[in-house]
């Protein structure tokens, strides 16, 4: 209901994904209830807190959220999306710190691409938070592989850059990425993709795809992949959806066993350091019980006013 002056005011907090350090891994808005709000205003809000992605919680009855899970719907500054990571985590987490008890052990979120769990567990001294995605009944989906030296001259690297041990695959786990193995962890670093030749070399793919970069060069025995999301919109910190559909491909390859905890570090370049922790299951030659997880901290709550 509109307030006394007039306007329509809408609580949200603001998290830091990926972390436990505030102002590092990845930034989230949520707004805790969207109820009366339009589609079109969604949108227009995203815009507003140029955030990666900006999600937006719709409460409903307790037998509906028990059946379905709570309702939530993630947009970016341009578009809605089915699923992400880090905004399903940080969600997550925003709706737990405001339910009585922090016992909570479960969340599930009800989102376009189905029902969520999010399992919450104490780990390194603080709060973690595990999604599994998509319908664990669901296995992950292995698309195409991709040429290496057509991939290295649309990402402007030599060929021998990019490890022929592994295929350059499309994955997908709710969004599609194509999972591009670097054998380097200075070339990592130093990559600049040209966002419209990448745009154009997928140009004629079905749906939204991008690729995501990954390599097992990480300098720490304690980081298992290093990973940049260079995306044709920009780089982004932390990316749980890619994180997803890598843990699914290095399952795949047995680049790692079954079940280990695979330790994900992303963001370093943009400093904005992002810890995601991966693992999959497999059941013979399938691959199931994609889980992704991490810390996340509120730094920020506020109103929005319309």
């Amino acid at each position: 209901m509109p307030a006394p002056d007039g306007l329509r005011r809408y609580p949200y907090v603001q998290l830091d994904a990926f972390t436990t350090q505030r102002l590092k891994g990845n930034q989230l808005v949520v707004f805790t209830d969207a109820r009366e709000l339009s589609d079109t205003e969604m949108q227009e809000i995203a815009r507003e807190t140029q955030m990666s992605e900006t999600t937006f919680v719709f409460p409903r009855d307790a037998a509906t959220e028990r059946d379905h899970g709570i309702k939530v719907r993630i947009f970016t500054e341009d578009q809605e999306l089915p699923f992400a990571g880090h905004p399903t985590l940080g969600t997550a987490f925003a709706l737990r710190n405001r339910m009585k008890s922090s016992e909570v052990g479960q969340i599930f979120l009800d989102l376009k691409v189905g029902k969520v769990p999010v399992n919450f567990s104490m780990r390194d001294g603080g709060v973690f938070g595990e999604m599994t995605q998509v319908d664990p009944q669901v296995d992950p989906q292995f698309g195409s592989t991709h040429d290496r030296a057509t991939v290295a001259e649309v990402i402007g690297v030599p060929p021998s850059e990019i490890s022929d041990e592994w295929p350059i695959q499309t994955v997908s786990t709710g969004i599609p990425f194509a999972i591009v193995p670097l054998k380097r962890l200075s070339t990592l670093q130093s990559l600049h993709p040209n966002a419209e030749k990448v745009r154009a070399y997928f140009a004629n793919w079905k749906g939204p795809i991008d690729f995501y970069y990954i390599t097992r060069d990480t300098g720490d025995p304690k980081v298992t992949i290093r990973a940049r999301g260079l995306f044709s919109e920009g780089e982004d910190a932390a990316t749980g959806s890619a994180s997803g559909c890598a843990i699914a491909w290095m399952m795949r390859y047995a680049v790692v066993p079954p079940d280990q905890l695979v330790h994900n570090l992303q963001g370093v370049e943009m400093k904005r350091p992002s810890h995601i922790y991966m693992r999959a299951s497999k059941e013979g030659d399938k691959v199931t019980k994609v889980r992704v997880g991490g810390h996340a901290v509120e730094i920020m709550e506020g109103t929005l006013s319309l």
